[in-house]
């Protein structure tokens, strides 16, 4: 139930939810596509004025919405918005299963909400609220979270195994719940966060905040594929949203997760200094594409088939074998997995005292049915050969099992733990 109306002398279930964990004596508290106006869209009639095309404006986005029930979870096979915010949560030492399941109840209740555009329980700020801008709240589970709720993680809920090319880095690695929250305006996603957090905060305490963004509604054409901060074209293999293909890569089929997904989010700085000085063969020799259309070099298009045995007149592979494009297909291996790829950039201050221009990179995000057998496979061969370590070291990581979505009256993860 959502009414606010509480008798004077009756708790409401905000506050029972809030009222603990059980035993320890601790109070709690807590996308469609985007397009443009017609008139921008389509061009003026015919019949309009020379000034009518420069005087149209885009139509508003805010109130655009992204439905919160369903088999599975939002923000996954759902258009990657402009803004995305990954907090990793950790949870209080205190907190036990039946903390776990209020802590749940909380953020499902307030996540429907604001995803629709309504205020969360205890907003103080309602009116920002209003404007969803295409939100989505997705959440996921670490290890230590379904062993404190008494359930058996599944053998891939585990930390990837070290790679040479990993300098990791603690504030940026592993968690016991994350939270995705991802919208078309970054004041939605803020205040959304913070909604979220106050429902956490009794409860966890927050282990690290990573926040990503793209393109801006509008700017280009509804699918055109991401760029990444090198000027890459990236993600032009991802299964298309949408359809058994799309099922297959990514819903996990059968056991409790039946319906979610494992996800792997790793924090890749870029060298953007060491890359401004490579020429732009070297660059696309090292991706294995056309830096200006994502082709490959073998010709074609970003979508066409790339052509591993093509060779050069010199007799060389025109995609190389270090190629990034190479490495990731495991052509030479004779392997091929797919994984869904929906990753954000990321810019922030230098440290102090570098005398770097910019501390940029990835927060890479991955979606996958089989961790083990898709994503492992990639990961593996990328950090034993891929020209593109030169130029990105991946300096946080961590792995989440992100239960299916739910019905309305049931919280996330439900089919999991109970």
């Amino acid at each position: 139930m959502t009414s606010s109306a509480q008798g004077p002398s009756r708790p409401g279930r905000r506050q029972l939810l809030r009222a603990g964990t059980a035993g320890a004596g601790v109070l709690g508290v807590g996308a469609a596509a985007i397009g443009l106006d017609r008139a921008v869209r389509d061009g003026p009639p015919a019949s309009a004025s020379p000034g009518a095309l420069a005087s149209a404006e885009p139509a508003p986005q805010g109130g655009a919405s992204v439905p919160f029930y369903g088999a599975h979870q939002a923000g996954v096979e759902t258009p990657a918005p402009a803004s995305a915010t990954f907090l990793a949560l950790d949870l209080h030492d205190e907190v036990d299963r039946e903390g776990i399941l209020r802590l749940l109840r909380l953020l499902t209740d307030d996540a429907a909400r604001l995803t629709q555009g309504r205020a969360a329980l205890a907003d103080t700020e309602p009116e920002l609220a209003a404007e969803p801008a295409s939100l989505t709240v997705t959440v996921g589970f670490g290890p230590r979270l379904l062993e404190r709720a008494q359930r058996e993680a599944p053998s891939w809920l585990a930390p990837l195994p070290a790679f040479e090319i990993d300098e990791l880095d603690e504030q940026f690695t592993d968690g016991d719940l994350l939270l995705q929250i991802a919208a078309e305006d970054p004041l939605t996603v803020s205040h959304a966060a913070r909604m979220l957090l106050k429902d956490a905060r009794s409860f966890t305490r927050v282990r690290w905040v990573q926040r990503g963004f793209r393109r801006s509604p509008g700017i280009q054409a509804p699918g055109t594929t991401m760029r990444n901060l090198f000027g890459q074209v990236d993600g032009s293999a991802n299964p298309q949203l949408g359809g058994e293909h799309f099922a297959k890569v990514v819903w996990i089929d059968e056991g409790p997760f039946a319906g979610g997904t494992s996800m792997v989010i790793r924090r890749i700085r870029m060298d953007m200094d060491g890359w401004d000085e490579a020429d732009r063969t070297a660059r696309e020799q090292a991706t294995g594409t056309r830096l200006g259309d994502g082709a490959p070099l073998s010709g074609g298009t970003e979508f066409s088939h790339a052509d591993f045995e093509k060779v050069s007149a010199h007799g060389f592979a025109v995609i190389p074998e270090f190629a990034h494009m190479r490495r990731a297909r495991g052509v030479d291996d004779g392997e091929h997995q797919e994984i869904y790829r929906r990753p954000y950039n990321y810019d922030v201050a230098p440290p102090a005292g570098s005398s770097a221009i910019s501390e940029s990179g990835q927060l890479f995000v991955a979606f996958q049915a089989d961790l083990a057998g898709q994503f492992l496979p990639i990961q593996r061969r990328l950090a034993e050969l891929d020209l593109l370590n030169e130029w990105t070291t991946p300096i946080g990581s961590a792995v989440f099992a992100i239960p299916p979505g739910c019905a309305e009256g049931e919280y996330l993860g439900q089919s999991v733990l109970e």
